[in-house]
């Protein structure tokens, strides 16, 4: 098959138009749509459906374009390893975390990573779901439980724990509860048990909300939830990672918490000796580090 051709063919997929294609090829849409016919002649099939609104793939052109997308993601990873040096760092780093530590912790710090590297290009992938590294979904993910497949490297970060917050003007308006019975005066916000989330912060949430509490604001992101405790709407159910970047929060209930949940950071074996996994991996380690030692002191002042 044709290397050019199929070059050619993924532009036009990826742009959906002739033209758009052509404009980031250099090439006139004529050649570019004499490329494509060919490529279907050559394939004994049809790869396009042709609307005057653009180019919609065929179930043929489906399979292919999974193919070149493929073929277009390990040529980057390739030509992104082969330009890595110890001075510089290049090409794109694909980073999935679950939105509240991605949006709470990780992001905030990113900036002294793209100081000592500006040439990185990291793709922040925000979800609950799990992405399937060995399937290059993603190269780098940190996760709230340890990964299930045998072919990723792991490494432990840290053990996180649920628990209740709310902001020195919320306790001076609306005083503190002392009690579980008292939480029934106060608003609490969280996410919903049935939400995606780590199992001990579901069961957290289900024990406050037993207590039949009367005004609720619930969110699908701890992110979200910490905008409305900082906004005074009441206490909320918030990972204690975040009391590093917000120590005037105030804790609520001193002896209730969730159970511990462990962070894992993991990426594929066949990662190993790639730069930017290696100064991201020791990035987020030096993060964690210097993470402890300002829990530490906390806890001794």
């Amino acid at each position: 098959m044709d290397w050019d051709k199929l070059r050619i063919f993924h532009a036009v997929a990826d742009a959906g138009s002739l033209t758009h294609a052509g404009d980031t090829l250099h090439l006139s849409q004529s050649a570019v749509s004499r490329q494509i016919r060919a490529l279907e002649e050559a394939l004994g099939t049809t790869l396009f459906h042709r609307h005057a609104r653009g180019l919609i793939l065929t179930e043929q052109g489906e399979l292919l374009f999974q193919a070149t997308s493929s073929m277009a993601r390990k040529l980057e990873s390739a030509s992104a390893r082969i330009r890595d040096s110890e001075e510089n760092v290049f090409g794109e780093l694909k980073v999935t975390t679950p939105v509240g530590f991605g949006t709470l912790w990780l992001a905030p710090r990113l900036v002294k990573l793209y100081e000592k590297y500006p040439d990185l290009r990291i793709d922040l992938l925000l979800e609950e779901r799990v992405l399937d590294l060995p399937m290059r979904e993603a190269d780098v993910a940190i996760r709230m439980k340890e990964p299930s497949q045998s072919d990723l490297i792991r490494r432990r970060l840290l053990n996180i724990r649920m628990r209740l917050y709310a902001t020195p003007e919320y306790v001076e308006q609306h005083g503190k509860p002392e009690t579980l019975e008292e939480l029934t005066k106060h608003r609490l916000i969280c996410q919903k048990p049935d939400q995606p989330q780590v199992a001990s912060g579901a069961r957290l949430v289900e024990t406050l909300m037993a207590q039949n509490v009367g005004s609720t604001l619930t969110v699908n992101n701890y992110f979200g939830v910490l905008q409305a405790v900082l906004a005074n709407l009441g206490i909320g159910v918030l990972p204690d990672y975040l009391t590093a970047d917000h120590p005037e929060l105030v804790r609520i209930f001193p002896d209730l918490e969730s159970g511990e949940v462990p962070v894992f950071l993991a990426y594929p074996e066949e990662l190993r000796q790639t730069r930017r996994v290696a100064v991201f991996r020791d990035f987020v380690l030096e993060e964690i580090q210097a993470y402890r030692r300002h829990q530490s002191e906390a806890g001794q002042s």
